[in-house]
């Protein structure tokens, strides 16, 4: 009996991978040097399936994976229909936030009234946000280079991932609120819960047992 994860590459593989080492799992291929799209790991039984990231819920959600690793993000658009989430992995930490040209005054147009434009990839996230603030925006859906969006005065704001705001200071804006704080979760399809109960199960106590807990609030 076959068990699939779905991993996105980058962060969210690189934190995954040592997770499963904990418990003696390697996976056999690096994804940024093969092409393979399905890789074979030192667990008999057990094989990683490379999707995009925010294709991750889509696999586990219709069966295409039978669990996967995905940002809280990811799933807010996704909407997690289908998905047990039975854990926070405390890994790929960011966080969702507005972000403006240095020379803009957000907190002015907001106290205004103003209807702002905000360029984003995740209009849930924003919707929700701004309605729940009484600010009135136009989204406009981008898929990259989110930071040019103000340049060019296709909008007057983002809502976009910050990590380290680099990127955010490299093209001149600002971080101006945060939305909230993001880490990836593990999703797995309920069918295969129940086919696979045994063989997935493992798998959730294994990935339980190497995250670390996050630092209690004081």
């Amino acid at each position: 009996m076959t068990v699939t994860l779905a991993l996105s590459k980058g962060r969210i593989f690189e934190e995954t991978a040592p997770l499963l080492a904990r418990a003696g799992i390697e996976v056999l291929d690096d994804p940024e040097k093969s092409r393979k799209l399905i890789l074979a790991t030192s667990e008999p039984g057990l094989r990683v399936v490379v999707v995009r990231a925010t294709d991750v819920p889509t696999y586990v959600q219709y069966g295409g994976a039978d669990l996967g690793v995905t940002g809280k993000d990811t799933l807010i658009e996704h909407g997690g229909e289908g998905l047990y989430q039975p854990l926070d992995l405390q890994i790929a930490k960011c966080r969702v936030s507005v972000a403006v040209r240095s020379d803009f005054d957000y907190a002015n147009a907001v106290r205004q009234g103003a209807r702002l434009r905000v360029a984003t990839k995740y209009t849930a996230i924003a919707r929700d946000f701004f309605a729940a603030k009484g600010v009135h925006v136009d989204l406009i859906k981008l898929y990259g280079s989110m930071e040019l969006a103000p340049l060019t005065g296709l909008a007057d704001a983002i809502v976009d991932l910050v990590s380290t705001g680099g990127t955010l200071r490299a093209n001149n804006l600002v971080e101006v609120e945060r939305i909230m704080e993001i880490s990836s979760r593990l999703v797995v399809n309920q069918a295969a819960l129940k086919l696979k109960r045994e063989p997935i199960r493992r798998l959730i106590d294994i990935f339980s047992k190497s995250v670390v807990p996050a630092p209690a609030l004081n």
